[in-house]
């Protein structure tokens, strides 16, 4: 899953208001984060195999401490944890939010993966495959997306205008790298996704800014 992982961002941020957005942004995405680093570092490992997936070129047979259930769980503690320590005025129920939305990851990226997500180490491989089905694959993220904004629009409606319009620019992304140009390898879509997380985590705190007083 790519953008669909922001919809849990979303919809938490509608639970807990007093989270920033950009920052469930950053926890949601936070294993994929550590997954771009270990790969650019050689520590985890996948290889480009284009048609390996109809709509995902990589076999990524070798990431256990950042897509395993079991590490999962220890970031989701360690991520809370962090927070906690940074926003304790925000209270442990903040924490625990955080701490769900890193979790998110790997049951978001279920559906869509092969049998590549282990339950712990790099053993038990989990995953349905969705990506060999485009059409299904986009259609599940968008939904997620699109029921997760609406509910954030709702729960905070002097944000909608911008929740809409960067849902756009998700929507629209998210169709490129689904059904556009392959990126040329799989350090390269390590980068390239690196890059897009702090993006999204600046379109995500631009949602939540105020409006510049004339």
């Amino acid at each position: 899953m790519f953008v669909g992982h922001y919809s849990a961002g979303f919809a938490l941020k509608a639970a807990q208001p007093k989270i920033p957005l950009w920052v469930l942004f950053v926890a949601v995405q936070a294993v994929d984060i550590g997954w771009g680093t270990l790969m650019l570092l050689g520590i985890e490992k996948a290889n480009f195999v284009p048609g390996f997936m109809k709509a995902f070129p990589l076999d990524l047979y070798y990431m256990p401490y950042t897509h395993s259930l079991a590490a999962g769980l220890i970031w989701a503690l360690a991520c809370a944890a962090l927070y906690f320590l940074w926003r304790r005025r925000d209270g442990g129920t903040a924490a625990g939010v955080i701490g769900l939305a890193v979790l998110s990851h790997w049951f978001l990226d279920l559906p869509m993966h092969a049998a590549d997500l282990p339950l712990y180490d790099n053993t038990l491989k989990q995953g349905w495959g969705l990506w060999n089905y485009p059409m299904a694959a986009v259609a599940l993220e968008l939904g997620l997306l699109a029921m997760a904004v609406a509910w954030y629009a709702r729960a905070l409606p002097q944000h909608r205008a911008r929740a809409w319009k960067f849902a756009a620019v998700l929507t629209v992304i998210q169709l490129g790298n689904t059904f556009g140009p392959l990126p040329p390898s799989a350090l390269a879509i390590a980068g390239s996704a690196l890059v897009a997380f702090a993006a999204f985590a600046w379109g995500a705190r631009w949602v939540e800014q105020k409006p510049a007083v004339q």
